[in-house]
């Protein structure tokens, strides 16, 4: 979905930086015409965060992370470009909705629907004589009050109109059931409870905005153990990890994820002081996935899943993915018929974080569990355990990891790469095609701009070599855009699709100047990126240069804001003269 340049900047001139900037937790003292304060981003003893309110803009001198009010939610948070801008314009009351989607008021209500029922399963839950057999249920799985609060657990009692009624009353019948909250009655009039006799687990947005539910069967026998709210609006599975709402400040921090299979587990994690653990929410990890860790800065994900074959199996089974995306992975092995909720409940909490920090990485962890004998197993186990690798093998694409896979396999298997790679050769799935969402017009993007993305396009591999992060400096918002689908994992022609046939010809016209060499095309894609980001240090020394001059005492009577502008100023002077060499 595309946002109107104009209502993206009004979001940029009306947001309070220093309110949006405490409002997440930092605490900001006046340096001058800056404010300062410990950076979110990384930890710190020593204050280097400045944020200057006359120019909407952050800066961090330890960690480099900087940028307006888009950028700091963005990346605070693990929010997409759109999500930020729209969720910024509520807050300051700024109309978008309207002009962008006329389904947008939809949307809304299905939040509102959602938000109450959310509610109303919380204060059943607390109920003294409603909710007492579902707290003997949460208690007994070591889960304390503060807990089960902290992640907004509730109950639905066992009755069949009981949140209908109310969502009727209020008018958002229709919303809830948009929502998988209710369903129309088979027979008859009316709407039933989806959720009936079940301990209620939110699924939150990263921010922490509830999206969906999912429900633990604990009273009757009305259908499966856990049942999950359909997709709609709001909820995506495919792009939502559950906790991520309450681990995403500790993986920012630890640089590193913990996968859990179910919500429990997840819970049970955090309990046991593991706060980087999240839980896929009923589906296998996607690119979307993939992407949410890498906005919220995980360079590593530790598996941590059932020991059991059901869970050896979920090892294979996600395997294929992390390594297709280059995710640095380890898999913490629990004992036979052990599962992580119960194991940390068993061992304690130092022997569980104890055992999460010393998990093997990935594909040691597959060769010994697919061959254990490795070079002396015989014929017939080397060519099951190829047998079970062959899924695995066909996600991950040709390339350096590929080659890497199949040497580090060689050496386990005892037969060589070349064979192995011919006998395990069979086409990827295909794709996940992206939902088209509404165009608007738009103006045409800047020529250096369009053509950087065309090389994306053309070999999306280059955003790997991303070093000057253009990716976060370009100005045209339909191409910010772009970029995000692809780097949430969509394929280029997805990501083109959603674009405006502006955007479309101005991208046509760029990637037809692309040299077909991929060699050529590298030294372009780095040629262009120096423009860029040249482009951008330029910018910012013509802010610092007109900050500095009105700073108090100028440069003869130095404050510490005088000071870090300069060594600011200093810095880009460098990287201005390394940029115009490699322009």
């Amino acid at each position: 979905m595309l946002i109107p340049d104009s209502k993206i900047q009004e979001v940029r001139e009306r947001v309070d930086m220093i309110a949006l900037v405490q409002r997440h937790g930092v605490e900001l003292k006046k340096s001058g015409r800056s404010y300062k304060g410990l950076c979110p981003f990384h930890g710190e003893k020593s204050p280097s965060f400045y944020v200057w309110p006359d120019e909407k803009r952050f800066k961090c001198f330890g960690c480099q992370a900087g940028g307006d009010a888009i950028s700091f939610v963005q990346r605070l948070m693990g929010k997409t470009f759109v999500d930020t801008v729209r969720d910024l314009a509520k807050e300051l009351g700024i109309d978008i909705e309207a002009a962008v989607d006329p389904g947008m008021r939809e949307k809304q209500q299905v939040k509102d629907a959602t938000d109450f029922a959310a509610q109303h399963y919380i204060e059943k839950l607390w109920d003294p004589v409603i909710g007492r057999h579902a707290r003997d249920y949460l208690h007994s799985r070591g889960l304390t009050d503060d807990l089960i609060r902290s992640f907004g657990l509730g109950w639905a009692p066992l009755a069949w109109t009981e949140l209908a009624d109310q969502l009727r009353e209020r008018g958002l019948l229709a919303f809830g059931e948009k929502a998988g909250l209710v369903a129309p009655r088979q027979r008859g009039d009316g709407y039933y409870d989806m959720f009936r006799g079940r301990v209620i687990i939110p699924i939150r947005s990263p921010e922490g905005r509830t999206i969906a539910f999912g429900g633990r069967l604990l009273e009757g026998d009305d259908g499966p153990k856990y049942l999950n709210s359909k997709e709609n609006r709001l909820y995506n599975k495919s792009e939502i990890l559950y906790a991520t709402d309450q681990a995403r400040d500790d993986i920012r921090k630890k640089k590193s994820a913990v996968l859990c299979e179910g919500y429990f587990d997840a819970i049970g994690m955090h309990q046991a002081g593991v706060k980087n653990a999240v839980a896929l929410c009923s589906t296998a990890l996607t690119p979307g996935h993939l992407a949410l860790l890498h906005r919220l800065e995980a360079k590593e994900l530790v598996l941590l899943l059932d020991g059991d074959e059901a869970g050896r199996k979920a090892v294979e089974r996600l395997a294929g993915a992390l390594l297709a995306g280059g995710v640095n992975s380890k898999v913490a092995v629990l004992p036979e018929g052990e599962d992580p909720d119960t194991y940390a409940r068993k061992i304690g909490a130092e022997a569980m974080q104890k055992m999460v920090q010393e998990a093997r990485p990935l594909t040691a962890h597959l060769f010994e569990s697919l061959l254990p004998a490795g070079v002396q197993a015989e014929f017939e186990e080397k060519m099951a355990a190829l047998d079970r690798f062959r899924p695995i093998a066909a996600q991950v694409p040709v390339g350096l990891t590929r080659s890497a896979l199949f040497g580090a396999m060689s050496k386990h298997f005892g037969l060589p790469a070349s064979e192995l790679e011919t006998a395990l050769r069979s086409k990827a799935p295909p794709p996940v095609k992206a939902v088209p969402k509404p165009k608007s017009n738009e103006p045409p993007p800047d020529q250096n701009e369009a053509t950087w993305v065309a090389c994306v396009l053309k070999h999306r591999k280059l955003l790997e070599t991303d070093v000057h992060k253009v990716a976060y400096e370009l100005k045209h918002m339909g191409l910010r855009t772009l970029i995000a689908a692809i780097q949430s994992g969509h394929s280029a022609e997805d990501a083109l699709y959603e674009a405006s046939d502006v955007v479309k010809a101005q991208l046509t016209k760029s990637r037809d100047l692309l040299p077909a060499d991929e060699d050529a095309l590298k030294r372009g894609f780095e040629s262009v990126s120096a423009r860029i980001k040249l482009r951008a240090v330029e910018d910012r020394l013509q802010i610092i240069a007109r900050l500095v001059a009105n700073t108090p005492g100028g440069t003869t009577e130095l404050t510490q804001e005088s000071r870090d502008l300069l060594t600011e100023q200093g810095a880009l002077m460098v990287l201005k003269q390394k940029l115009k060499s490699q322009k």
